[in-house]
């Protein structure tokens, strides 16, 4: 069978690797020590569309997300309120810092929920998983004993990729333990009592000591009980491939490298705990147009899917990711690549639904299948084209993203009124609530991504408003100019719904140029002065045919 997609390719590599299973699961996760931005979010969906393509190809899949909340607090990301006081928590699991917003439970659950609100606006269901109630259940209690019994093994396992500079030295501990008293994780271990018949057996060791340095609070833990017990990141991340039966997890380049955690887990992951580490790729880093480097939560530069989405709708967010391999670094843009964006992902959508040809059949299925893994699908429900022609949903309604941001202008911001004038004129946009117009017409959200890219991201240059009825121009005309100005009110506004096009549209105006004795671009100059007040506009044909008629020639009366 050929594939077309990335996400494909990988679905049936998991297959392979794993070999027929009644259940796949995939793994996605992260700390939520700060604002998680859209760079973290590329792993979230580039999981979720391997989960989306091993559905689409009949399998039953299980698609995890587990929030690491059980991690220490190191630092205090720059873009949060109120620092001093979360200083005072460094060290703490982040589940017991405070939310400085005092809206969430924790600090942790307050980037937990930003994220958890967000992720099905984009058609993204995992199943979420808490570590801090898996840890104080005492749920990896097995993995925690199996770790401190084989700590030598791991040792030498951890060196194996180390040189010498950087090998553990001295004795080794797989753990760290919150203190009981103070909550810090400024402890050390003094001896652990652990053994086992085999690796389910209850019986056995099962005692820990350690002693705190911050407070002095010195304990002996049963491990099949403590609630403060946590195993390092290096070991922590192989327990759960085998606890959770893992079979496909994505790690960022960083992870990847030679030597990298990911190394480690798989040697840990088979040597110690019995298990295959997942099928896995490298994704890249997400780069800010005009923002170098990648972004860092630990330092408060970023951008959140929450302000992605007031840009780019759903399926355009969702097309960023599709449309791009994973190991390639790309950038967000919010400045006039937005326009480009959004004319490619309309032309994919073109091509995808047979309105546009593409070169060939290999490059209609590629653009199809971006296409379909871009729409945001109903929980369970397929997004593949064949199904969702089968269910009655037809072309999409398009309007291009610059021209609604004229048309907005053009309407000093309403919205609904933009929508009306284009129901009134174009009987194929959906009407109502039906399903189709739901599915198939997301033109109410582009229209508000269009309007709060004018408002808060556009660049000055693109920005207009129509003048009122009798305002004069910023730059006075000259008498030659306002002669321009009125013939192209009388031999082009006057009956512009003879105009069946722009083309036609543009050459009346041409035409009312020369007939005013002036250049192209005069014209042009002095009708946007006359208009909006600049120099320069939207296309002129196009601009004059989207304006009421009689809000024209009211703002030209007096010329």
């Amino acid at each position: 069978m050929k594939m077309y997609h990335w996400a494909d390719e990988a679905a049936a590599r998991v297959i392979f690797e794993k070999g027929e299973k009644d259940l796949y699961t995939c793994a996605s996760g992260i700390t939520p020590s700060g604002t998680v931005h859209i760079g973290n979010f590329r792993e979230i969906i580039t999981v979720e569309l391997v989960a989306r393509a091993l559905k689409d190809m009949g399998k039953n899949v299980r698609f995890i997300y587990s929030w690491d909340d059980y991690d220490v607090f190191r630092k205090v990301p720059e873009n949060m309120p109120r620092q001093e006081e979360l200083k005072s928590f460094l060290r703490l699991p982040i589940t017991m810092v405070p939310d400085p917003w005092e809206r969430d439970s924790s600090y942790a659950r307050h980037n937990e929920i930003e994220v958890e609100n967000a992720l099905p606006k984009v058609g993204v269901f995992p199943e979420y998983i808490y570590q801090v109630d898996r840890y104080r259940s005492s749920m990896y209690a097995r993995g925690i004993r199996r770790a401190l019994e084989k700590r030598g093994e791991l040792k030498d396992i951890l060196n194996k990729f180390r040189d010498e500079e950087h090998k553990i030295k001295g004795e080794y501990w797989p753990v760290s333990v919150f203190c009981d008293k103070c909550s810090k994780d400024e402890t050390e271990i003094e001896s652990a009592e652990v053994s086992s018949a085999d690796d389910t057996s209850e019986d056995g060791n099962w005692e820990l000591s350690y002693r705190c340095k911050n407070c002095g609070n010195a304990e002996k833990l049963n491990i099949k009980t403590a609630k403060s017990v946590k195993l390092s990141w290096r070991i922590d991340w192989p327990m759960r491939w085998e606890y959770e039966k893992v079979d496909f997890e994505p790690a960022g380049k960083e992870h990847h490298s030679s030597g990298g955690s990911f190394d480690t887990a798989k040697h840990v992951c088979r040597e110690i705990f019995n298990w295959d580490a997942p099928v896995t790729f490298r994704y890249d880093f997400i780069g800010l147009k005009g923002t170098p480097g990648k972004m860092s939560s630990s330092k408060g530069q970023v951008v959140d899917l929450h302000q992605v989405l007031n840009v780019y709708t759903p399926e355009l967010t969702r097309y960023l990711f599709a449309g791009t391999r994973p190991n390639t670094e790309f950038t967000i843009s919010f400045d006039l690549d937005v326009i480009k964006i959004y004319e490619d992902y309309d032309k994919t959508e073109r091509i995808a639904w047979k309105m546009e040809n593409a070169k060939d059949d290999t490059a209609y299925q590629k653009e199809k299948r971006i296409y379909e893994l871009s729409q945001v699908s109903e929980k369970g429900k397929s997004a593949r084209l064949e199904d969702l022609i089968k269910q009655g949903f037809s072309a999409p309604y398009q309007v291009p993203f610059r021209h609604l941001c004229n048309l907005i202008q053009i309407a000093d911001g309403d919205i609904e009124k933009v929508l009306s004038d284009l129901a009134a004129n174009d009987s194929r946009l959906p009407q109502g609530q039906t399903q189709e117009a739901k599915r198939l017409s997301s033109l109410k959200e582009r229209a508000q991504c269009a309007k709060y890219w004018i408002e808060n991201c556009a660049p000055e240059d693109f920005r207009f408003r129509l003048l009122p009825p009798g305002a004069q121009s910023v730059r006075t005309l000259s008498d030659t100019e306002k002669n321009a100005v009125r013939i192209l009110r009388d031999d082009v506004i006057a009956k512009i719904e003879e105009f069946s096009d722009d083309k036609s549209c543009a050459a009346a105006i041409y035409a009312a140029a020369e007939k005013a004795g002036v250049d192209g671009k005069v014209l042009f100059a002095a009708s946007y002065q006359a208009l909006i007040g600049k120099d320069q506009g939207p296309r002129l044909a196009n601009f004059l045919r989207s304006i009421d008629k009689e809000r024209l020639l009211s703002i030209l009366k007096d010329y």
